[in-house]
């Protein structure tokens, strides 16, 4: 791989790297309290945390890296896909802002964004998805998607089906 394509790659999931505050992997079992069903995974963009809300009153929560300025979005939508080692192309504006990075990256790749694990989400090019740049977790970071570390996403993973409710606040 030459360095122009090296340098690209690291520009677009790197990005924010130097501000992102550290943040620790293993998620907690926290107090929560809201209006969601046992199941549904809720991204809080300003905490820069997901939590998996198990009842009435108690979440695993988990640090996150989130979209930066101008690649937030709030809404609600399903997992619907789960994928191991995903190979990765980047959406149009990644490859717009970055024309020399390659169409498409293997899964396993180190220079794979998608880390070890990736859900997808319905209705967009958004993923929930682990990370190869640990230290982008905490950070907003992302063109749009919700990065864990990778220990973290394999957990989740592991405790959520296909077509589980995710929201995401903007607050």
């Amino acid at each position: 791989m030459n360095l122009r394509i090296s340098l690209a790659i690291a520009a677009a999931i790197g990005g924010g790297l130097l501000t992102a505050p550290a943040a620790e992997a293993r998620p907690d079992m926290v107090a929560y309290r809201g209006d969601y069903t046992p199941g549904t995974i809720v991204v809080k963009t300003n905490e820069r945390r997901l939590y998996l809300i198990l009842d009435e009153r108690t979440a695993v929560r988990y640090p996150v890296g989130v979209g930066k300025a101008g690649k937030q979005w709030a809404g609600a939508t399903k997992i619907d896909g789960k994928y191991r080692e995903p190979a990765w192309s980047p959406p149009a504006d990644v490859k717009r802002d970055n024309p020399n990075m390659p169409d498409v990256i293997p899964g396993g790749s180190p220079a794979n964004p998608m880390g070890v694990a990736a859900m997808t989400l319905a209705g967009g090019e958004y993923a929930i998805h682990g990370t190869n740049r640990p230290a982008s977790i905490g950070g907003f970071v992302s063109y749009g998607c919700v990065r864990m570390y990778n220990e973290d996403i394999s957990d989740l993973y592991q405790r959520v089906p296909v077509g589980t409710q995710v929201v995401v606040t903007a607050h």
